[in-house]
């Protein structure tokens, strides 16, 4: 089992109130699934990305990644799992403007302390595994609103993480660039990759093989991705 959240809750306190973004939420992910996290605004599927990522601490509950209880580590640990384990694609790509495609897919690399040589070997292979080899040598403003989420893609394969964990990946996107990621996706999981996917669209939670709901901090479904999509199945 690559992830296990067992109760997991999360509160703030905003203003002198006690808000409770998570409210016990139980899940656990295989390794090589695809699982869309799905839910509206305030949900909390935002706070359990940032839990599955290391990003936040519960404030009760216990989340063992790839069997490491890693739910009460201090901040350098967290940021030691993150490097290792979890490759993050974002919405915005987060990409360096002024380095070039490969460069900016080493960077992780770099954090690692791996060798310049094998750096290099590994962003060229990651790149080439998103078909953009030729490329390499250009900046993200020179890409494509779709190239650019595929050197994001690429700089999380080359750090050859346990985790892929994506945050709406098709958000920025037009609808024909956006299915060309999800295709993307689809090949990666045939691939053997783990990857989560967080958004608030039905339409790409019904492409993953698996969805989980939630609303007001709670698993309201848990089941196939069309069936959680657009109706129901219940935890």
């Amino acid at each position: 089992m690559l992830i296990e959240l067992d109760d997991i809750a999360r509160e703030y306190v905003v203003g002198g109130e006690t808000v409770r973004a998570l409210a016990g939420v139980s899940v656990h992910i295989e390794k090589g699934e695809w699982v869309a996290i799905i839910g509206q605004s305030g949900s909390g599927k935002s706070t359990l990305m940032n839990v599955i990522g290391c990003l936040d601490t519960p404030t009760r509950g216990t989340y063992r990644l790839n069997g490491k209880d890693v739910s009460r580590l201090s901040d350098d640990a967290l940021a030691d799992i993150r490097n290792r384990e979890i490759g993050f694609i974002f919405q915005n790509f987060q990409l360096l403007p002024r380095e070039t495609a490969l460069a900016n897919v080493e960077l992780p690399l770099v954090y690692r302390g791996v060798k310049s040589k094998e750096r290099r070997e590994r962003a060229i292979e990651a790149l080439k595994k998103v078909r953009l080899e030729n490329r390499m040598t250009h900046k993200p403003t020179e890409l494509s609103g779709g190239q650019r989420q595929r050197v994001a893609i690429a700089r999380a394969l080359a750090a050859e993480p346990s985790l892929l964990l994506a945050d709406e990946p098709t958000g920025n996107l037009d609808s024909a660039t956006g299915e060309e990621i999800v295709r993307l996706f689809e090949e990666l999981h045939q691939l053997g990759h783990t990857i989560v996917l967080v958004t608030h669209e039905p339409k790409l939670a019904a492409r993953c093989p698996r969805a989980v709901r939630l609303s007001d901090g709670l698993v309201v479904g848990d089941g196939p991705g069309a069936q959680v999509a657009y109706g129901d199945a219940r935890p």
